[in-house]
């Protein structure tokens, strides 16, 4: 056990022989107890010495000349930290009544005559010594209690986080299991109808019609795997910082009416009452990502309701919001779902019945997009069966002039196309579809064969895949434009890498447009006709 301070007494008296012969008396068992002896001869000097230490006792003299007795004891009493300690009074007179209750109502616990007999002195103070031990000793108790208890709960808040971290952490992994489960589903869904689709084209006795319905099936499942790839895609880059927004003037109305168009036109909302209320809303935005946003909640809408439910699309102006509400009468969503419907992961891991087909994050990715604009996103329901409200909200901006689209010169004669490009399938398929829309195509299956095509034929533009054997689509671009002969040929990149550094990369290296695969016709077509309308690089 630590060693525990000398309890300390203070002696209090104006006569100096009276003050030595104290002093000296209690100096006798001083060793002994384990006790210091101090001194005073004034009410102010025991009030100093009061200031600098802790007493187990006092012994004050009553009668001293200016402070006496009692009005020492008083301010010794009247300071909170001194306030307790014991005195016991000395006089040379004996005390009547009135004297010894002045005494005990200035916080007196005794009174002694001179001349003291040193036995009867010694007796009372080995009390307040003892006791000022015993004090002493439970204060360093207290005191190494209270580091313990600090010790103890800081343990234990460690301990409870690294829990709350610890069960975190399982969820997830539960939730990315069952997600990677579930991304394994809905990938061999598609792949496998694509399989049988392409092996029912090569049977004998199939006709025509058999074939366009392969045909459909096997476009159809292309484009589904290509939304699953893009949605991870989207939402790792979205998650990390690395989306990029092309920001400028977009009427939403006039999006979301795009947006609802290409659902009628490709049959996906067919079996719906569609119904939309399109007033007009300016606001600062990357138009692609906004047609990502309304796409994936109307096809939210569309996966969870049933065939000849209503879809209500609606946009309106809000004070200084333009707000697009997406609202069904399907399925619904629970209390308890509601609130991490955003989430990543959490709608994949709760919906078991997974006939409508995703991978439930398209709204994680609709969330992060509504972020990246200033905006946000909101959903409602009323419980299962009582359909779902989803409500976007971005900052207006004041409404924009319009401006005429520019139209592709009719009548132009098409460019001579050279198509780079290592997968042999790929390669054969796009050089196939291209021949079939007019354009006569040259075809290379790596960056140095595609060099010598082009000083070979002098295409007008090639298309150029970016991951080549030998040299890759960046050193073809740059070799391209390092020569006077071959600088004007324009140049699209084709890549499955599509992040803001990989465009920059691109254009750095002298392309003129890039494309991330898959790569759609419509797309392909519309950027080899802007790209041809622009002039040549010097």
């Amino acid at each position: 056990m630590p060693t525990l301070d000398k309890p300390k007494i203070l002696v209090v008296n104006d006569d100096a022989n009276s003050l030595f012969a104290l002093t000296s008396v209690l100096g006798l068992w001083a060793e002994q107890d384990a006790y210091e002896v101090l001194s005073a001869r004034s009410g102010p000097e025991a009030l100093r010495q009061v200031l600098l230490h802790d007493f187990a006792v006092i012994l004050l003299d009553v009668n001293m000349p200016g402070m006496d007795g009692f009005e020492t004891a008083e301010a010794i009493h009247a300071r909170a930290r001194s306030a307790d300690i014991p005195i016991i009074f000395i006089t040379a007179f004996l005390a009547d009544e009135l004297d010894r209750l002045k005494a005990y109502q200035h916080g007196a616990v005794d009174f002694l005559f001179t001349p003291v007999i040193p036995q009867v002195l010694y007796a009372k103070i080995s009390v307040f010594v003892a006791l000022a031990l015993k004090t002493e000793e439970l204060k360093k108790q207290a005191r190494e209690l209270s580091a313990r208890s600090t010790e103890l709960s800081a343990f234990n808040k460690r301990l409870r986080r690294e829990i709350e971290e610890r069960q975190v952490a399982e969820r997830e992994n539960h939730a990315k299991d069952e997600f990677l489960a579930m991304l394994g589903h809905e990938l061999r869904n598609p792949l496998s109808a694509i399989s049988s689709a392409a092996a029912l084209i090569g049977l004998p006795g199939v006709d025509s019609a058999g074939v366009q319905r392969a045909r459909q099936i096997i476009e159809r499942q292309s484009q589904h795997l290509g939304r699953i790839v893009d949605d991870l895609l989207d939402l790792s880059r979205a998650m990390s910082g690395k989306i990029l927004l092309a920001r400028a003037p977009v009427d939403l109305a006039a999006l979301v009416a795009g947006t609802l168009e290409t659902f009628r036109t490709t049959g996906r909302s067919r079996d719906y009452d569609v119904v939309q209320e399109l007033a007009s809303g300016w606001v600062e935005g990357d138009a692609t990502r906004l047609e990502q946003i309304t796409s994936n909640l109307i096809d939210n809408a569309l996966k969870y309701t049933p065939a000849g439910g209503r879809i209500e699309v609606c946009t309106r102006i809000e004070r200084d919001d333009v707000v697009l509400t997406v609202r069904d009468n399907g399925v619904g969503i629970s209390a308890s779902l509601l609130p991490q419907v955003f989430e990543v992961f959490v709608q994949g891991a709760s919906t078991l019945d997974r006939s409508q087909g995703g991978l439930g994050i398209g709204l994680s990715l609709v969330r992060r997009l509504a972020e990246l604009h200033g905006g946000s996103i909101e959903a409602d329901s009323k419980g299962p069966g009582a359909g779902s409200l989803f409500t976007l909200r971005l900052p207006r901006i004041a409404e924009q002039a319009a401006t005429a689209a520019l139209a592709p010169a009719a009548g132009e004669n098409k460019p001579s196309l050279l198509l780079i490009e290592d997968n042999q399938d790929g390669r054969e398929m796009m050089s196939m579809m291209l021949s079939c829309y007019g354009y006569q195509v040259t075809a290379a299956e790596d960056g140095l064969r595609g060099l010598d095509a082009v000083r070979a034929r002098r295409p007008d533009l090639a298309l150029v895949d970016i991951g080549l054997p030998g040299i890759d689509g960046y050193e073809v671009a740059r070799r391209l434009r390092a020569d006077p002969d071959t600088r004007h040929i324009k140049l699209i990149a084709l890549t499955g890498y599509g992040l803001a550094e990989d465009l920059a990369r691109v254009m750095a290296a002298g392309f003129d447009r890039h494309l991330v695969k898959p790569v759609g016709i419509e797309q392909l077509m519309e950027s080899i006709a802007s790209c041809m309308r622009e002039p040549a690089k010097s």
